[in-house]
C-alpha cells in the first residue's frame, strides 16, 4: 500500500526519531549545520524516557543528551497542543546558552513548507516561547528560588543537576510542579560533582531503590567514536611516533587498560585515554571521562583513602550471597535484615578466627550503628548497619553474630552509647571476647578496659591503620557501602570524618577501622 504525503508526514510527527531526522537540524563539531540523527546514547535515553516517568542520566563530557533533550521538548510542543516544558539549569548564562541552541532549532523548522504541521510562535521572549497551539516552553536558572512554583509542567528537564545551590529542595519543588498524566516526565543530566545529593540520588537508582530510571555514559561509549575522531586520530598518530610505528596491541595493555578493553574500549580509545593522561592525572580523567558512574563521583583533595585503590577495588567486589544462602543460617534477631542492611559475603568457616568492629548510635533515625566482620585472613566476610536499632537490641545482634561466627573477638567503640552496650553484653550474655584497650592511668599503673575509647589521638592512630591496612592490601573490602563512605571520608582542619552533608555517614568506615585495631592486638579470648 503506497502512502499519501500526508501519511507519511504523520509518520514521522509521531516518531521522535524520525522527526529528529528529517527537522532538527544542528551545528556539529566541523560547524557544519546537519540533520540530528541520534548517536546510540541517545537512541537509548529516548527508549528510556519514553517508558519511565523519572530518568537520572550520569555522563561523561560532550554525550549529546542537552541537544537530544532540546529536541525532544521541541517534538513535544508541536506535535501536542497545550504542552508546558521546563527546561532548568544552573546558572543563568547556561540557561541562555540552552535556550537559544533550542530557538535555533525552531527557527530551522520548515514551516514555509509545511504550516498547518508547524504552529507558529505566538509569543517569543528571553526566557520563553509560546506556540499558537497552545504549547510552551520556558527556560530558568535554578537559584534560590522553588523550581516551578505554582505551575504545573508535563515535561521538566534538569540539566547540570549535580551544580545546583539546595539539590533537594530544588528537585522536591519540580516533582510537586509535575503533572500527574502517563506521559508526564521529569529528566535529570549532569556532569557529577564529589559528593552531593546528585549523588545518593543516582546511587540508590543503580542500586533498584529509586523511582528514577539511572542512565550512564561511559568514556569509551560507541557514540565517542564517532563524537572524538579528530581526537582519536591525533591520538593514534602521537601513539605511533612513541611506538616506533606500532599499534596498541592487546598484549601491551596495563593491567587497568585489559579491564577496561574488556569492558569494551577499543585499542584507538585507550590509545587516546593515554594521550590524555599526558595533561591530566588518572583522578582528574577519571572525572572528566568515567568508565563507570563510580569513578565520576571521585573525590581527591581532603580525601583520606587513595581513590583510585578504592575505585579499583569498587570494579571488583564480588556479590553478596543470596537470600536463601543466607536466611538459615542467620539467627532469629538479623533475618530481618538480609539484604536490607546486612550484606554477606561469606558465612563462617569452621575453625578460622574471626575479627568484628562495632560503631554504636542512639538507634533513633538519625546516625547509624554499624558492623563488620573479617576473618583471621583479612577478608571482609559481613557488614550490617542501621539507624533503628536500640542499643539494648544492638547488644543482642553482637552477641548472636558473635557466637555464629565462632565467638568472634567483637571490638566496640567505647564511647557515649558503646559503654552501656559493652555493659550487657558482658553481664547479661557473658559473652567474653571483648576487645581489651590498654590504658595508663595518672600514677603510671597499666590497666585494661572493655572497648576502644575514641579520643583525637587514638582516632588519627585508628583511621591509619585501616588506611595502611586497605591500601597495602592487608585486608580485603568487599562491601559497596563501605567503599562509598570511603570515598567521602575526608580530613579537615586535622579531623577526619564524613564529608559534610545530611547523608553522609562514616559509621560503616569506623566499624571497619575497629576490626583492624582487634587483629592488631593480637588478643583472642576464647
Amino acid at each position: 500500500m503506497t502512502l499519501t504525503k500526508d501519511q507519511k508526514l504523520q509518520r514521522v510527527m509521531d516518531d521522535f526519531n524520525l522527526f529528529s531526522k528529517n527537522f532538527i537540524h544542528i551545528i556539529d563539531n566541523q560547524n557544519d549545520k546537519v540533520k540530528l540523527k541520534l548517536n546510540q546514547a541517545q537512541v537509548e535515553l529516548n527508549e528510556l524516557m519514553d517508558n519511565n516517568k523519572f530518568v537520572a542520566c550520569a555522563k561523561a563530557r560532550q554525550g549529546g543528551i542537552s541537544t537530544y533533550v532540546l529536541a525532544k521538548a521541541i517534538w513535544r510542543a508541536v506535535t501536542n497542543e497545550n504542552e508546558n516544558i521546563l527546561i532548568v539549569s544552573y546558572r543563568r548564562d547556561s540557561a541562555n546558552a540552552l535556550f537559544e541552541k533550542l530557538k535555533t532549532m525552531n527557527e530551522w523548522l520548515p514551516r514555509e513548507d509545511y504550516p498547518e504541521w508547524f504552529p507558529e510562535i505566538k509569543r517569543e521572549n528571553r526566557e520563553e516561547l509560546l506556540f499558537k497551539n497552545g504549547s510552551r516552553i520556558k527556560s530558568v536558572s535554578s537559584g534560590n528560588k522553588s523550581i516551578g512554583r505554582s505551575e504545573t509542567y508535563s515535561f521538566i528537564h534538569i540539566s547540570e543537576y549535580a551544580f545546583f545551590q539546595n539539590q533537594e529542595m530544588q528537585l522536591m519543588s519540580a516533582e510537586q510542579a509535575l503533572a500527574k498524566g502517563h506521559q508526564s516526565r521529569l529528566s535529570i543530566e549532569t556532569t557529577s560533582n564529589g559528593m552531593n545529593h546528585w549523588y545518593h540520588l543516582f546511587h540508590k537508582a543503580m542500586k533498584g531503590d529509586s523511582k528514577y530510571k539511572p542512565y550512564f555514559i561511559p568514556f569509551y561509549h560507541e557514540l565517542y567514536k564517532k563524537q572524538f575522531k579528530a581526537e582519536y586520530d591525533e591520538a593514534e598518530k602521537w601513539f605511533y611516533e612513541y611506538h616506533k610505528g606500532e599499534r596498541l596491541k592487546p598484549k601491551d595493555l596495563k593491567e587497568e587498560e585489559k579491564q577496561l578493553y574488556e569492558q569494551g574500549a577499543n585499542l584507538k580509545q585507550l590509545m587516546w585515554r593515554r594521550w590524555k593522561l599526558q595533561d591530566l592525572s588518572l583522578n582528574d580523567f577519571k572525572q572528566e571521562f568515567p568508565s563507570n558512574y563510580r569513578e565520576s563521583f571521585i573525590s581527591t583533595g581532603l580525601s583520606v583513602f587513595d581513590q583510585s585503590i578504592v575505585l579499583e577495588r569498587m570494579n571488583n567486589t564480588i556479590p553478596t550471597l543470596s537470600a536463601d544462602e543466607v536466611e538459615p543460617e542467620m539467627p532469629d534477631v538479623m533475618k530481618k535484615y538480609v539484604n536490607k542492611g546486612l550484606n554477606v559475603f561469606y558465612l563462617p568457616k569452621a575453625g578460622k578466627r574471626y575479627y568484628m568492629g562495632c560503631d554504636v548510635s542512639a538507634g533513633g533515625g538519625g546516625d547509624y550503628s554499624a558492623m563488620a566482620i573479617y576473618d583471621e585472613d583479612g577478608q571482609q566476610a559481613l557488614t550490617w548497619q542501621d539507624n533503628r536499632t536500640p542499643v539494648y537490641r544492638f547488644a543482642e545482634i553482637i552477641n548472636e553474630m558473635g557466637i555464629l561466627y565462632n565467638d568472634a573477638l567483637v571490638v566496640v567503640e567505647a564511647n557515649s552509647y558503646g559503654t552501656p552496650l559493652l555493659e550487657r553484653l558482658r553481664n547479661e550474655y557473658q559473652y567474653m571476647n571483648l576487645y581489651k584497650q590498654r590504658t595508663f592511668d595518672q600514677r603510671g599503673r597499666k590497666k585494661m578496659q572493655l572497648g576502644f575509647v575514641t579520643t583525637s589521638s587514638s582516632k588519627s592512630i585508628l583511621i591509619s591503620d585501616y588506611k595502611e591496612n586497605f591500601e597495602r592490601g592487608l585486608i580485603n573490602v568487599e562491601c559497596p557501602d563501605t567503599l562509598g563512605q570511603m570515598q567521602i571520608f575526608v580530613e579537615l582542619d586535622g579531623k577526619s570524618g564524613n564529608k559534610k552533608g545530611d547523608k553522609n555517614h562514616d559509621d560503616l568506615v569506623i566499624a571497619n577501622a575497629l576490626v583492624t585495631q582487634g587483629m592488631k592486638s593480637g588478643q583472642f579470648y576464647v
